[in-house]
């Protein structure tokens, strides 16, 4: 229940614009022989294997703003690691990795499986030296991107930095780089591969520019399209202080813009395919050549399910089970799943396909739950319960799934039918926890189907349904502050979003927003750093309330609303504490909850909602709370799992009782 979702778009821009030093003509006083390519292309003069050439120590010199910059490269790979979310002991292949700025910076960092791959044995040389200087464990080979020497499933990510892609003459060489990537990853992997933004250079490349560097030396770059625009050739010219040319070199790039890289990459094996950064280089004194504007895509390496029986030979066998995506889903915007949904799916599998001990199998279409389910209990070891979106995707049947689970003696994570039926009902929550003495607003209900609202009502209110979740029928309007409002916001729930159910209204408690989220069954349980919303980039005029927006629409005002740590007081952190703690237990809550809090402006905190089996997904509240106590996106699923192990060891329930340690790689 109740995920937020927010497109990963991470934009930089690195350097100040200034005016340069360009060319318009032959600069005077060059030497006799250097003359404009003339009616030749230079296309025509291009030797097509000129990537096996031109990677060499004068090129540290030319490109050394880019290759050398430890500025850029710390940035680049602060992108990186928050891109790919990796962890410190993933196995990582920095892949054209030219002098190893990226790999050696990981290493820095930490990682301790990189791997840089690059065919200049120049370069390599270099990034070896610089590795053993600092004593940091870096492994580089050199090797053909068309044909990578390692085995099949080696590595958890990949990373393709520095626009190095799109050398070959033959496009389809570019496909088969490509496939090597996707083989060499393990199932959804992930590819982080920057490139020229092609559609920018098309309309914008420098056709002819200057640069002058130290000791003299002049570097003159004259471009053009291919006859096909499809690539970008550049003849580059070094000069040195006594006029000689010491390099004359062609060199092409072939450019892909959004839309042909996507279907590159997914004609590649690769889905989840999404823009996940901008990134634009503009120093004051350089030629940016083709690093001017550049886009970054990360994608996943699907594979299909290995066809080995449903055993425990290959590890305990976890069986997943989501939402539906052939059929509708009235929650969702347009009722439908979309590349969000496809992301959060290819983000689970990364990360679940990444802890050792244990064979995970997807299980999304409902319409095989029995079926499957009843073939392979006896192989099962646990099921993961993570289809939140209830049976056929209607939210009404959340607890339809554990119960079918239950009738078929298997063991799940998560709460049982009782407690996800009794939290769907908002009211009858806060009467268990008004009866606890927990504070909860003021509220009544408007019976199903009707419009009739209370004759006394506390004002400012908040209108939404009583049965619902992911703050589904909520948006601006909900909050009242009249009789006249309160009509216009029960009649928008019932016409516009078709609610028939029984309308919640509540007395608006205005104050922080306070999430507690608990992983584990207490007195073993982990209480994660408490959080609060940062309504501070939302236009005014608008309700600081987490609104249907706010979760599903990040295009929206309230797709600005973030989630972040919040500062209380110790005294209030441990009564929220102790009150969410006994919620948990009294609703039955099992292995993980969160519970939704406002504080007065007396100073005393409301409960909201209980969250049994919250957002899974890696952008939502649960996965934001561990992030801020330490815990990846795989950390956190692996303490779910292993939370309902103990669980089910305790009790002596379900058909065995021992607990596997699994280790996350």
């Amino acid at each position: 229940m109740g995920a937020i979702r927010h497109r990963r778009l991470i934009s930089g821009i690195w350097g100040v614009p200034a005016a340069r030093n360009r060319l318009v003509r032959k600069p005077p006083g060059l030497p006799a022989d250097v003359r404009p390519a003339g009616n030749r292309t230079l296309a025509e003069k291009l030797d097509p294997e000129w990537w096996a050439r031109i990677f060499d120590g004068l090129y540290l010199v030319t490109d050394g703003d880019i290759a050398l910059n430890e500025s850029l490269t710390r940035y680049e790979v602060d992108v990186i690691t928050e891109v790919l979310g990796i962890e410190r002991d993933d196995a990582i292949l920095d892949l054209c990795c030219g002098n190893g700025r990226h790999s050696i910076e990981l290493a820095r960092r930490g990682y301790r499986n990189v791997v840089g791959l690059d065919y200049s044995g120049e370069l390599l040389r270099v990034a070896r030296k610089r590795a053993e200087e600092e004593g940091l464990r870096v492994r580089f080979k050199q090797g053909d991107a068309r044909n990578l020497p390692f085995p099949s499933g080696t590595f958890d990510a990949v990373i393709m930095m520095g626009n190095s892609f799109g050398y070959f003459a033959d496009p389809l060489d570019d496909l088969r780089v490509l496939r090597e990537v996707h083989r060499v990853l393990r199932p959804y992997g992930k590819f982080l591969i920057d490139v020229a933004d092609g559609e920018y250079l098309r309309r914008s490349f420098e056709r002819l520019s200057v640069e002058r560097l130290h000791d003299g030396l002049l570097v003159i770059r004259e471009r053009e399209l291919d006859e096909h625009g499809r690539r970008l050739v550049t003849r580059e010219l070094v000069i040195d202080g006594g006029q000689q040319v010491i390099a004359d070199r062609v060199y092409a790039v072939r450019l892909y813009d959004r839309s042909s890289l996507r279907t590159l990459l997914m004609r590649a094996g690769f889905t989840g395919v999404l823009l996940a950064s901008r990134l634009r280089y503009e120093p004051a004194d350089r030629d940016p050549g083709m690093m001017k504007s550049r886009l970054l895509f990360v994608s996943y390496a699907e594979k299909p399910e290995t066809r080995e029986p449903l055993n425990g030979r290959n590890g305990n066998l976890v069986v997943v089970l989501l939402g539906d995506p052939r059929i509708p889903n009235p929650v969702k915007p347009g009722g439908l799943f979309d590349d969000d949904d496809e992301l959060a799916v290819c983000e689970l599998k990364h990360a679940l396909l990444g802890i050792r001990g244990y064979r995970f199998v997807f299980l999304d279409d409902h319409s095989k739950f029995v079926e499957f389910l009843s073939a392979n209990r006896t192989s099962i070891h646990m099921v993961l319960n993570l289809c939140d979106d209830g049976f056929g995707n209607d939210p009404s049947m959340e607890a339809h799934v554990p119960a079918l689970l239950e009738m078929l003696g298997l063991r799940y994570t998560g709460a049982g039918p009782r407690c996800l039926t009794l939290c769907y009902d908002k009211s009858a929550v806060k009467l268990i926890a008004s009866s606890m003495g927990i504070p909860v607003p003021w509220h009544a209900l408007i019976p199903e189907g009707s419009e009739e609202v209370p004759s006394s009502v506390r004002y400012p209110a908040l209108v939404k349904p009583n049965f619902a979740d992911n703050s589904w029928g909520i948006t601006e309007r909900s909050l009242v502050r009249n009789r006249e409002e309160l009509r216009a916001a029960v009649r928008e729930l019932r016409t516009s979003w078709g609610y028939r159910g029984p309308i919640l209204v509540e007395e608006y408690v205005d104050g922080m927003d306070l999430t507690v989220s608990i992983v584990g069954n207490p007195p073993d349980d982990v209480v994660l750093p408490i959080l609060t919303e940062d309504y501070s980039g939302l236009p005014d005029g608008l309700p600081r309330i987490l609104t249907y927006a706010a979760k599903w629409l990040p295009d929206s005002p309230y797709g600005r609303v973030r989630s972040v740590p919040a500062e209380v007081p110790e005294q209030l952190r441990a009564q929220l504490v102790r009150w969410s703690r006994s919620l948990f237990v009294r609703l039955g809550c099992r292995d993980y909850a969160r519970f939704d809090w406002r504080l007065g402006r007396d100073g005393v905190p409301r409960l909201l909602e209980a969250n049994p089996n919250p957002g899974w997904v890696w952008d939502g509240h649960l996965r934001r709370a561990c992030q801020y106590h330490g815990w990846s996106y795989r950390r956190m699923l692996l303490e779910i799992l292993a939370a309902a192990e103990r669980r089910y060891a305790s009790s002596q329930q379900g058909h065995g009782a021992s607990r596997v340690t699994a280790r996350v790689r």
